[in-house]
């Protein structure tokens, strides 16, 4: 899709790729280190991936995470995917975030995930 940020990327943005997909840096970090990654092919929907695609993304969320490790030291970590407008997905091009956290971050992290509906975040 010619319209898609995530379809056609830089290549020069990509830290990690393997046949499938690439990981990048947010443009809209959440926290310092939150990476993305992203298929090559354009689909919107996690389930819409072959298995080996999701077999590949799950790779690269592990050599990430070290990228991660290895430069920010985080004590914690979210990792998610926005499935449809219901679940808050803007950009209809599959992308998984690994979202670093910091203790001290919040003053209440429990419940984490959770929070993306804020009165079901502690229980």
């Amino acid at each position: 899709m010619s319209d898609c940020i995530f379809c056609n990327p830089d290549s020069t943005d990509n830290l990690l790729e393997n046949e499938t997909c690439y990981a990048r840096w947010s443009a809209f970090e959440v926290s310092e280190g939150h990476l993305l990654i992203v298929p090559f092919r354009h689909f919107e929907d996690y389930f819409e991936a072959s298995k080996a695609e999701q077999q590949e993304l799950w790779e690269l969320v592990d050599k990430g995470k070290g990228l991660i490790e290895s430069k920010y030291k985080p004590d914690g970590y979210n990792i998610g995917i926005n499935i449809g407008q219901a679940a808050g997905q803007t950009i209809m091009h599959l992308h998984i975030h690994i979202i670093p956290r910091y203790n001290g971050d919040m003053v209440d992290p429990r419940g984490g995930v959770r929070g993306v509906i804020p009165d079901k975040q502690k229980y």
